[in-house]
């Protein structure tokens, strides 16, 4: 009798033990942020293309959460406490919703920027948006993953990268122009922002060199660079040097002779001497 109650006894624990695991599902709510990795501000100038009065800054927009086959509606609203931008003057409003498409886990918003109020020559403002989940999504993830703010004005603003490469030296508006001016290029990788981000070092470095040796060799520059349109005309001293585009000739910047070290430096909106 023993022996066949710890027969049943093994069978039992046989069929339990065999008994299929219960999968696990993802049952929370979904939800939504902002698809962002390196910053928590966005930077835009108007001056790089000075004839337009308007553009179009692309918020990438990402579930946590499934999939679905169906398409989804939520909320993308102005943050008025983080906001110094007017409505219809700097920016235009946002719609009531938008779509998250079917099948899709991530989509990119369209917010309208303007150019028409001429105070953004001599100043900057900010435009805060948040997501929300809207009617389909939750809103339940963290307000700083889910917020941005652009910055914008029709003036040079410190872009992102500028702080990842410790040569440049301080920030300034007229050394961020002069650079764009000689380096051949508007922008500079950021370091993170993709895998393969290294392999931008060699041609980072060729656009910072340029850079230099026109601060070094800014007549030499000027006669080399026949094509660019600028030129070097003395000031009434007699000593000093101003650098502009001959199709520009109000925008100037000061080439100033310093005695003691016998060389010419630029000078920035600030009085400071420019150098890397």
């Amino acid at each position: 009798m023993k022996r066949n109650l710890l027969f049943v006894f093994i069978i039992c624990a046989a069929m339990f033990g065999c008994k299929k695991d219960s999968k696990l599902t993802y049952n929370s709510a979904d939800n939504i942020y902002l698809n962002y990795k390196n910053t928590d501000n966005i930077v835009f100038s108007f001056a790089y293309n000075p004839g337009i009065d308007r553009d179009t800054i692309w918020i990438p927009v990402i579930i946590s959460g499934n999939r679905v086959n169906h398409d989804r509606k939520f909320a993308l609203d102005v943050d008025l406490g983080g906001t110094t931008a007017t409505r219809a003057l700097h920016y235009e409003p946002l719609k009531p919703f938008y779509i998250m498409p079917a099948d899709s886990g991530t989509t990119h918003v369209p917010v309208i920027i303007k150019n028409i109020d001429t105070g953004l020559t001599s100043k900057s403002v900010t435009l805060s948006v948040r997501v929300s989940g809207g009617e389909d999504f939750g809103s339940s993830l963290p307000g700083g993953i889910r917020s941005k703010t652009i910055t914008f004005s029709n003036r040079l603003e410190e872009p992102e990268w500028w702080k990842y490469w410790g040569d440049l030296g301080a920030y300034s508006r007229t050394k961020h122009q002069l650079f764009l001016i000689s380096s051949g290029t508007i922008d500079l990788v950021i370091p993170g922002s993709s895998p393969d981000w290294y392999m931008e070092i060699p041609r980072t470095l060729y656009y910072i060199q340029n850079f230099r040796v026109f601060l070094t060799y800014p007549f030499d520059w000027v006669k080399e660079n026949p094509d660019k349109g600028y030129v070097l005309t003395k000031r009434a001293n007699g000593v000093d040097y101003d650098f502009y585009n001959i199709n520009a000739p109000t925008k100037k910047y000061l080439l100033q002779y310093f005695k003691a070290a016998d060389k010419y430096v630029f000078i920035d909106e600030s009085g400071n001497q420019i150098l890397i």
